[in-house]
């Protein structure tokens, strides 16, 4: 990707934008790391520890938020940590999980069935939600006592499983995607997600509605910014490296969205699109845009 750091839509003010944010949205894979297919073997891209280190002088908030519920947001943190020597406190990292609880808590829900793993069922037990194994029938009440059906990180996905998901669906839960993007980045190219296949199938066979707890949704953005104690969406700035998720949910809450060329997202990735759901900043990656703030703040 070449870029003078400003992409094709942005508008005049991009720069000045990016002097007055008061809070950071990093995506992980494609943006600040690389790793394979199981988020394994993390390594830094250029400029990601730099970029961290920046941030935290400024004393601006931020947050590092991955589609990925392979893991607890904690255990996210901790391999940043360990295999990236990016220094990512536990309370920094978010995943759709994370955003989930707090719909979930929102809405008053006290029993969720989870299609997924300890990523996705300590984050909602945290937030005191029971949650149910795939189980036909599960649970003492059955599946009439399922608010909701949370579909992620499952490569264990069976047919029991899918039935007692419907079943749940039938009986009134609503149902809800981590992640509705194809792919996520890694090194090598892309690696398939679970929870788009997954819930389509769920939606396939009861025709029900699925409302996403991640990237883009408008919950996600909010969720981390009341992580970030951010008020104003627009104040915030979100960086990724995927066409489909990062700029997309930065322009649901006008905030600042600038793209990255080091994962999904190459040099034509937003060529075809409007004015409106291109990126603000286009930069090659976090390296050029830590100069960029830089400058933009006059250091």
């Amino acid at each position: 990707m070449t870029g003078s750091g400003v992409g094709a839509g942005a508008g005049a003010g991009a720069r000045e934008r990016l002097a007055a944010v008061r809070g950071w949205i990093f995506d992980m894979d494609g943006t600040l790391v690389l790793g394979d297919r199981a988020n394994h073997g993390l390594r830094p891209l250029p400029g990601a520890a730099s970029m961290l280190e920046w941030v935290r002088s400024r004393g601006l908030p931020y947050v590092v938020f991955t589609n990925g519920t392979n893991r607890s947001p904690a255990h996210f943190a901790r391999v940043l940590r360990e295999d990236a020597g990016l220094d990512v406190p536990d309370e920094r990292m978010m995943t759709p999980a994370s955003s989930a609880a707090e719909i979930f808590t929102r809405r008053g829900y006290a029993r969720v069935m989870v299609l997924g793993g300890p990523g996705l069922t300590g984050p909602l037990r945290e937030a005191g939600i029971e949650t149910v194994p795939p189980e036909p029938g599960a649970g003492a009440d059955g599946v009439a006592g399922v608010d909701a059906v949370l579909v992620g990180s499952f490569p264990e996905f069976t047919m029991p499983a899918l039935e007692a998901a419907c079943e749940a669906v039938w009986a009134g839960a609503r149902l809800y995607s981590a992640s509705q993007t194809p792919f996520f980045a890694a090194a090598g190219g892309r690696a398939l997600g679970t929870s788009r296949a997954i819930s389509a199938m769920v939606r396939s066979v009861t025709g029900c509605r699925v409302t996403t707890t991640g990237k883009p949704s408008l919950a996600a953005l909010r969720a981390a910014a009341d992580r970030l104690g951010v008020t104003r969406l627009r104040d915030l700035a979100v960086v990724g490296d995927d066409p489909l998720l990062e700029v997309p949910m930065a322009h649901r809450g006008r905030a600042l969205a600038i793209a990255v060329g080091t994962g999904l997202g190459d040099a034509g990735a937003y060529d075809h699109l409007p004015p409106s759901r291109q990126p603000h900043l286009l930069v090659r990656g976090v390296d050029e845009l830590h100069g960029l703030c830089r400058r933009a703040a006059g250091v």
